[in-house]
């Protein structure tokens, strides 16, 4: 397959991960391999290129220009070199390059601030700052000596410096027998891994004996100069698909949020299928957080002037609303005329759970859920502990069908709900257990739950600096609006019923994300002949039939 037919196919992968990102290391690839562009029999050889750089190097050591000469082991030392096209040749860095080091000067931050900004300032990943002189006058090679860039790759570690610059000592100078072959070098240090080459972790740096024993796949000049060509034309077809892929997704994100605005004023099966139209999929998180606003807002589903008015049936139940009233400036929104707000004090009964103490609890060993076992809406019981509990206290904190749980730390908050089916079980201090009356459910409190603390509401009850806690004092006062228990049914279902639509459409998108990874990933291999062109060294697999010749150091 062509390299133009891959770009032709974008539109199959462009939902894969950093598509882009991994055409333009597709296209550094195929370059630093030989099978970017043809190679032409006419062509001088990478060895009478050899030639000239000697040349040139011995001319600029007799001016003076170059100091001595630079020691590296003979590429003929490594056995197992990928395998070049015959004009071409391994050669390592140190060899052909003209290091200009000795020649930075770093100024300080302070310093600058004195200076006119006039020329740039150089340093590690590029321009940094500006400064009222210059050390150098032609366009020459930079590459980063030291930082966190040699590691994780966020900017390209060899760039080109022109016009009048200044570079501190935090960025390799480099001179060559042309700005073509300096630019050849660029994008060849941009396509390899140089892990092998970095010493130190928390402080990464690539010195000058590392650099110079990099291995250089050579080619003859006049290829460097169409693999450059190639790369200029390819990177920049590479930015206008980026750019199409930004307003692609900007003119989704557009549509996605006037289709959940739609359906936030009328939730009506129409405005729900625009919520869930494929050609502009709605992020999974924002669909979900819509769904929960719209149903403790009582926009979710209509209300029906049969239902008996939540303050006169939780009245009924014997709950105390006057006592639990919220005053209107607490009330985040307007509810409808059958809802009431009430503080979760007078939701039921609450309680925390035993303290765990080795040396004072008595009674049988009993199994209990921390905060670490209280997921959103779910239990992790793989990593269930125990805790001794008197027989007095066992039906006071064994849990029943229903129970919410509330972590009282960690994640503040975050809530579950027992069911029947789940086995004997007691809870700890760190959580919180509400047992609602008849007339609440705790789906329709966990709902609240849910939206307040993504909505960061809840958060205005926590304790605490930099531990956040969500004390018992703090959780019964904090309001919520109830609806009649027939609505907070009708609510509950409709949020499971829509959840589950957000969760089968997070899975499609997770899946069709993966189909274009793959073929990506196919579509590359194709190209390369191999399964993984991160890493451009020598001991990479053949990209063609002919051997370039290894030559010793001179």
């Amino acid at each position: 397959m062509k390299l133009e037919t891959f770009f032709n196919k974008f539109d199959q992968f462009a939902d894969a991960p950093n598509a882009v990102v991994k055409m333009r290391e597709l296209v550094r690839h195929l370059a630093v391999t030989g099978t970017l562009v043809e190679q032409d029999e006419s062509d001088e050889s990478a060895l009478a290129l050899l030639d000239k750089i000697a040349a040139y190097k011995t001319a600029l050591s007799k001016k003076g220009k170059l100091r001595g000469p630079t020691t590296v082991s003979p590429m003929s030392t490594d056995t197992n070199t990928r395998v070049l096209p015959l004009s071409w040749t391994w050669v390592r860095f140190g060899e052909i390059m003209v290091n200009r080091d000795g020649e930075r000067i770093p100024v300080s931050k302070e310093e600058r601030t004195t200076k006119a900004k006039t020329y740039d300032y150089y340093g590690a990943s590029g321009v940094i700052d500006k400064i009222d002189g210059y050390l150098f006058d032609k366009p020459l090679l930079l590459i980063g000596e030291d930082g966190a860039n040699l590691i994780n790759r966020s900017t390209p570690i060899a760039f080109m410096a022109r016009g009048l610059y200044w570079v501190n000592n935090h960025a390799h100078v480099l001179d060559g027998i042309s700005e073509d072959f300096l630019r050849y070098i660029e994008l060849h240090i941009n396509a390899i891994n140089l892990e092998p080459y970095v010493t130190g972790s928390a402080q990464p740096k690539m010195n000058q004996a590392k650099m110079n024993s990099i291995p250089i796949a050579l080619p003859p000049l006049a290829e460097q100069k169409r693999i450059v060509a190639k790369v200029d034309e390819l990177m920049a077809l590479c930015d206008r698909l980026e750019a199409l892929q930004e307003e692609r997704e900007t003119r989704h994100a557009t549509l996605a949020r006037a289709s959940l605005a739609r359906f936030a004023e009328a939730p009506t099966p129409a405005n729900l299928d625009w919520i869930f139209h494929p050609s502009y999929p709605i992020p999974p998180a924002d669909l979900r957080k819509a769904i929960l606003t719209l149903a403790v807002q009582g926009k979710l589903v209509p209300q029906d002037p049969n239902d008996e008015p939540a303050e006169l049936a939780l009245q009924t139940c014997g709950v105390d609303t006057q006592r639990w009233v919220v005053a209107r400036t607490e009330k985040r929104q307007d509810v409808p005329s059958s809802w009431t707000w009430l503080r979760f004090a007078g939701v039921g009964e609450q309680r925390l759970g035993k303290m765990l103490d080795v040396q004072k609890n008595r009674g049988v060993s009993k199994p209990y859920l921390r905060n670490t076992n209280v997921q959103w809406m779910r239990f992790e019981l793989d990593d269930i502990k125990e805790m001794r509990v008197e027989e007095r206290e066992e039906d006071e904190l064994r849990l029943k069908h229903g129970d919410l749980l509330i972590c009282e730390g960690g994640e503040p908050g975050r809530c579950a709900i027992w069911r029947d089916d789940a086995p004997e079980m007691y809870f700890q201090k760190a959580l919180h257990r509400v047992r609602p009356c008849d007339e609440i459910l705790s789906e329709f409190l966990a709902l609240n739950l849910q939206i307040d603390c993504r909505n960061e509401v809840l958060a205005g009850y926590f304790t605490g600096a930099t531990i956040k806690h969500l004390t018992g004092r703090s959780l019964r006062a904090y309001p919520i609006p109830i609806p009649p228990l027939a609505e907070q049914r009708r609510i509950v279902a409709k949020v499971e019923q829509l959840m589950a639509l957000v969760d089968a459409l997070e899975t499609q998108l997770a899946a069709s994300r993966a189909t274009a990874a793959n073929l990506l990933s196919a579509l590359v291999a194709e190209l390369t002949g191999t399964t993984n062109h991160s890493s451009v060294t020598p001991s990479s697999t053949s990209s063609t039939g002919k051997r370039g010749r290894p030559r010793k150091s001179s």
